[in-house]
């Protein structure tokens, strides 16, 4: 039997902000950048097939950028480090993380604020 389940237009502004938030808050706060790396994951697979695909479209690029500069630090973190061979070296990345997600984050956070939405119907199947 299909039912109709509404998602109200905060759930779907809250769905499309998550990912910037807790990627920018992650970046913000260094010790916290390792667990989101991999809670990000869950979080990302919840949105991502979301029935809006503004909300996709939003996650989509959060997760472009966040797991881009991500692993590009993979790759070009150890020689940035190298440059410094000290603790600058860790801010440096740091600071690359910041410089690539926080920016394009409030951007899209402030970009989600101006967007229409509206409640929308969807079908919820139940199996019986």
């Amino acid at each position: 039997m299909d039912q109709q389940k509404i998602i109200s237009a905060d759930q779907q502004r809250f769905s499309a902000r998550i990912f910037n938030l807790a990627s920018m808050i992650a970046v913000l706060i260094p010790p916290l950048l390792m667990i989101w790396i991999a809670a990000s994951i869950f979080a990302y697979a919840s949105v991502a097939h979301h029935p809006n695909p503004k909300v996709v479209n939003y996650n989509r690029f959060a997760g472009y950028r966040f797991y881009g500069v991500a692993g590009a630090m993979v790759v070009l973190g150890q020689p940035i480090y190298g440059l410094f061979s000290n603790w600058y070296g860790l801010l440096a990345i740091w600071a690359i993380f910041a410089v690539v997600v926080i920016p394009w984050g409030i951007r899209d956070l402030l970009q989600v604020q101006r967007e229409n939405w509206q409640d929308m119907e969807v079908e919820a199947n139940t199996h019986e």
